[in-house]
């Protein structure tokens, strides 16, 4: 009986090392649906992120035009990779808007004056209450919404070129 109580432990043990091993050696799945895509963005009214533009609300979505709503933030270091790529598409006719995620207006004002502002209008979500509200789980991420408020695309990340393409073609569905 002894000897059976040394083996469980170890026998218990090499069976976590073989699920940890397997699980390891599966394929990561790095897309995570969101639950918000096909549903209204939900009520909202934000006051302006920095002095130099408007604020953002649910009516400015809801304006008959398709557009972007990027989730970012000055302290965020993939945001500073993703500006440029949100300059191509704002030269390419893009409305964006931004909900700037627990920031001071002075340092918004400084990230735009540094790497460039492709928004129309920012909205200041201190408590991150609208982030949260849209299935956004942290910045930088880009959503396309449909001239009348609804989600139709989440996009996990920076913008990066090689992802500019796909936001105008979403974009494009959106608006038809």
């Amino acid at each position: 009986m002894n000897n059976l109580k040394v083996w469980i432990p170890l026998a218990i043990f090499l069976m976590f090392c073989g699920v940890a091993a397997y699980q390891l050696t599966q394929p990561k799945d790095e897309f995570v649906e969101s639950t918000m895509v096909g549903k209204p963005v939900p009520e909202f009214e934000l006051r302006p992120a920095t002095a130099e533009l408007p604020g953002l609300s649910i009516a400015d979505l809801k304006d008959g035009k398709p557009k972007l709503l990027n989730i970012w933030a000055s302290w965020c270091v993939p945001c500073i990779a993703e500006a440029p790529h949100l300059e191509t598409l704002k030269r390419q006719g893009v409305e964006i808007v931004g909900v700037a995620i627990r920031d001071r207006p002075q340092d918004v004002a400084r990230f735009l004056g540094q790497y460039g502002n492709p928004y129309t209008k920012i909205g200041a979500d201190d408590l991150s209450e609208i982030q949260l509200s849209i299935g956004s789980s942290g910045v930088p991420e880009t959503f396309v919404v449909d001239g009348n408020g609804i989600i139709r695309h989440q996009h996990l990340g920076d913008v990066r070129a090689e992802h500019v393409p796909m936001l105008l073609q979403k974009l494009a569905e959106a608006g038809s």
